[in-house]
């Protein structure tokens, strides 16, 4: 496992924490914002300055196999770690943007004894500890980019199992994803039921569908 050197840039924003009396420095990322289908899941992880913390970077710039290898690398190392998922359910009802919060809210919360938190991305309204946005946060901090890290795998693990209860919509390739062919299936089988209603082109989708069916009712109340 290669590890960082604790003068480098991606621990910046927690050397400068810890510098300033911070122990217990979070880092926290979503995984799964834009799909079709399933949960937005959250991490947040922290690591100590007193021990080895592994070269991680931002989930989307590596392969599956270094993703699933520092996975595992991640929960060693870290002090603790916690992955929270907000249901495609929740994620109708309040919104992905609000969906994704309450997560990020939540996984800092579970942590326990966060006293800090570097967030990827806008600021967070009512995070349990003082927090830090960071635009591009998982590319310029190690704990940001570990938490997008097991905020991914567990979200691709999670749509593995859920291709095998509907394996028409090609999860385990498109992880929920608006792909062509995945939109094809919903056009042909309609939707199953970890799909986001509000989502365009699910939305105008279902409100065709139920135009047309509304027509239906009134041709043959009509006859």
């Amino acid at each position: 496992m290669e590890i960082f050197d604790n003068c480098h840039p991606m621990l910046s924003f927690e050397r400068e924490l810890w510098d300033g009396g911070f122990i217990f420095v979070a880092g926290v990322d979503e995984a799964g914002r834009g799909p079709l289908a399933g949960s937005v899941v959250v991490s947040a992880v922290i690591f100590s300055k007193e021990k080895s913390i592994p070269v991680v970077n931002d989930s989307k710039k590596l392969t599956a196999k270094q993703r699933d290898s520092l996975f595992d690398c991640i929960k060693k190392s870290a002090i603790k770690y916690s992955i929270v998922e907000i249901t495609s359910e929740e994620i109708d009802r309040i919104n992905i943007l609000q969906a994704t919060h309450k997560g990020m809210r939540e996984a800092v919360s579970q942590l326990g004894i966060a006293q800090y938190a570097l967030i990827d991305g806008l600021p967070v309204s009512k995070m349990p500890v003082n927090s830090k946005a960071i635009v591009k946060g998982d590319s310029k901090s190690a704990s940001i980019a570990a938490a997008s890290i097991l905020a991914k795998v567990h979200r691709d693990n999670l749509m593995d199992k859920y291709a095998q209860l509907y394996p028409q919509y090609g999860f385990e390739r498109n992880k929920g994803y608006g792909t062509a062919k995945h939109i094809a299936a919903i056009q042909k089988y309609g939707i199953s039921p970890i799909h986001r209603k509000t989502f365009e082109p699910i939305k105008s989708i279902l409100e065709k569908d139920k135009k047309i069916q509304l027509e239906l009712n009134l041709y043959l109340g009509d006859r």
